[in-house]
């Protein structure tokens, strides 16, 4: 595994589309964000956009309903009366009913017609189911379901490409084996202190898969040192996860490496990984997360942080 820098791209899996290694991510960007425990400005995330257009990043990362619809709002804002860079690319993901809690056919289809009306686009490159745990997988597959209306909108050309997106690793192994997904999107479980779905990405790019890896700060307990959280995944973390990212932060210290850019790098040197999605909520957010790629962490370091990673019975698990 080697590190790469964020003007590199690749192309990602069987979609054929070229990403950088870093991808913008907005779940955040809402008029308040309490999981998050933070608000983002409008002014603030159109002004990320539209930094990312000066700079490497080429996608950003949005869903139906993060920020209940204001993060795919703010990016059509930054979209609208602009010239947007050749090949800058707005990924979304078709979401259930906020009140009915639908994941119906009907409902992905309303799901897919309100983000483009937000983000004022006509189709978009790649379209995600979101999170499928909240259904069965055997009501996700049925006939006339969700995967079966994802597949027909991208028949139909409203997308280039489809991707499965989601939590549990064992349930997202089963949407990838069913062979009809472009992409996969991962979270929380791929970073410094959590492997739970190093087997599923094995799988996805076994597959052809394009693979991106979200939340590798882990909800943001990897993002400082000395620690300012006792949460991972928005959950108390166990003592051991937690006794693990302090020494992890140590020894990022002795060898001169914010634990933020090794708990970036950690995705992003993986070559199973095309792209890792990081939240951003301001222009300077976007300027850091470009140069933490560029702090060489040294072999020895890995090897330390490998060790020092908790055992399995600490991960999410899924």
């Amino acid at each position: 595994m080697s590190a790469v820098r964020a003007a590199d791209r690749v192309v990602l899996g069987r979609t054929g589309l070229e990403v950088a290694p870093v991808t913008i991510g907005t779940a955040a960007w809402g008029t308040s964000s309490p999981v998050h425990g933070l608000v983002v400005p409008e002014a603030d995330a159109i002004a990320t956009v539209r930094a990312a257009f000066d700079g490497p990043l080429n996608l950003v990362d949005t869903s139906n309903n993060y920020g209940d619809g204001e993060s795919e709002r703010r990016i059509g804002a930054a979209l609208a009366g602009v010239s947007v860079p050749e090949g800058f690319l707005v990924q979304t993901k078709l979401d259930r009913d906020p009140e009915t809690g639908s994941f119906d056919g009907d409902r992905m289809r309303r799901s897919l017609e309100e983000s483009l009306e937000r983000l004022g686009l006509e189709r978009v490159p790649l379209l995600f189911l979101h999170d499928p745990e909240h259904i069965s997988f055997e009501e996700a597959v049925a006939p006339g379901g969700a995967v079966d209306t994802l597949v027909a909108l991208r028949d139909a050309g409203w997308a280039d490409a489809i991707g499965i997106s989601g939590g549990p690793t064992r349930l997202l192994r089963r949407f990838v084996d069913l062979g009809v997904f472009d992409a996969l999107i991962t979270h929380n479980r791929f970073t410094l202190v959590d492997r739970t779905a190093d087997d599923l990405i094995d799988a996805a790019y076994a597959a052809g898969l394009g693979v991106q890896n979200a939340a590798v700060y882990g909800g943001g307990i990897l993002s400082t040192w000395p620690r300012r959280s006792d949460t991972y995944h928005y959950a108390p973390a166990p003592a051991p996860v937690l006794a693990a990212v302090d020494a992890m932060g140590a020894a990022c210290a002795r060898h001169g490496v914010p634990l933020i850019a090794a708990a970036l790098q950690s995705s992003t040197r993986d070559p199973r990984i095309h792209t890792t999605i990081c939240g951003m909520v301001n222009p300077a957010q976007v300027a850091d997360t470009v140069a933490m790629l560029d702090i060489v962490v040294p072999d020895e370091l890995w090897d330390e942080l490998d060790r020092l990673r908790p055992d399995r019975s600490t991960w999410i698990d899924d």
